[in-house]
């Protein structure tokens, strides 16, 4: 109990040095359009330092479960380019996912078991079961928000290895389409810009994504009770 208390206020000093730090003004896209030259020179001076930074910093705010994990993705894309954004973020945000799993999993999973074991029999079966799917099916159409996956995941007895390689592929598609979103972001310049067909592209790709997704999800559902 006492281990679990100090890694919850670990977890809660570090929650507070971001914001007393003013990391989280980073988590805006004014921010990140503003600095969008800073950011280019320090990727032509420093381009393996940039990217790990990025990388660390992509892990904290999704293992701490903070907001703004859909705005580094975007700014992977301005800053990084379509195929080095995708795989620091395909890789960071698993990461990151993985570590909020494991400190829910920890701090919280025997309590919430022992005390709703009775209705939690259901879930515990259908994840015993079907856990692998309904991960890939929560990440690739996320009716959830991304750091609440994690945490009720965590309360589960999915498999560590199982939770990570399903998120890095179930989340693949749509950090693609967000990535590249911020590879086009970056280039608006002025108005005309923004009726660019690269732009409409990629903003129409963010919208129809979820149907896309959805519409797969039923498809496979469908095989999977055919077969």
């Amino acid at each position: 109990m006492g281990k679990r208390i100090l890694l919850l206020l670990v977890i809660l000093a570090l929650v507070f040095a971001f914001y007393a730090f003013d990391l989280n003004q980073w988590l805006s896209l004014d921010k990140l359009k503003g600095g969008g030259e800073q950011f280019q020179q320090w990727q032509s001076t420093f381009p393996v330092l940039l990217g790990v930074l990025f990388f660390i910093f992509y892990i904290l705010v999704t293992g701490l479960s903070l907001p703004g994990a859909a705005i580094l993705t975007i700014a992977a894309g301005a800053i990084f380019g379509l195929l080095w954004g995708t795989l620091i973020v395909s890789f960071a945000s698993s990461v990151g996912a993985t570590i909020a799993f494991l400190m829910a999993r920890y701090l919280f999973r025997d309590y919430v078991q022992e005390r709703f074991s009775t209705r939690l029999k259901v879930v515990n079966d259908g994840v015993e079961r079907e856990g692998a799917f309904y991960l890939f099916a929560l990440r690739l159409v996320p009716i959830f928000p991304f750091f609440l996956i994690n945490i009720l995941m965590g309360l589960t007895h999915l498999k560590t290895w199982t939770f990570y390689w399903v998120s890095q592929i179930g989340m693949l598609a749509a950090t693609i389409v967000y990535v590249n979103a911020g590879t086009q972001l970056v280039r608006i310049e002025n108005l005309k810009d923004i009726a660019s067909p690269e732009l409409l592209l990629s903003f129409a790709l963010l919208g129809i994504f979820p149907l896309l997704a959805k519409y797969f999800i039923n498809w496979l559902k469908r095989r999977r009770a055919a077969g």
